[in-house]
């Protein structure tokens, strides 16, 4: 499943956001990091904020499908 980190500067004492979701996508776009899903945008940046976006999911292998969550 695709995930970003979002980490801002120190001084700006913000706190840091894990975004995941199957169908999140990532585009940079006059000055924006813009995070969308299968219902539009979700999130965006401006890259004016000094925000450093990390991506930090595990790359999943094509022949090996992610395993289904397990049963209550």
């Amino acid at each position: 499943m695709p995930a970003y980190l979002i980490v801002h500067p120190r001084e700006q004492r913000k706190d840091d956001i894990l975004v995941e979701d199957p169908h999140l996508t990532l585009a940079v776009a006059d000055g924006w990091a813009v995070f969308s899903d299968q219902h539009g945008i979700c999130l965006a940046i401006p890259a004016g904020l000094g925000a450093q976006i990390q991506r930090v999911d595990e790359p999943q292998d094509p022949d090996q499908p992610e395993p289904a969550p397990p049963k209550e």
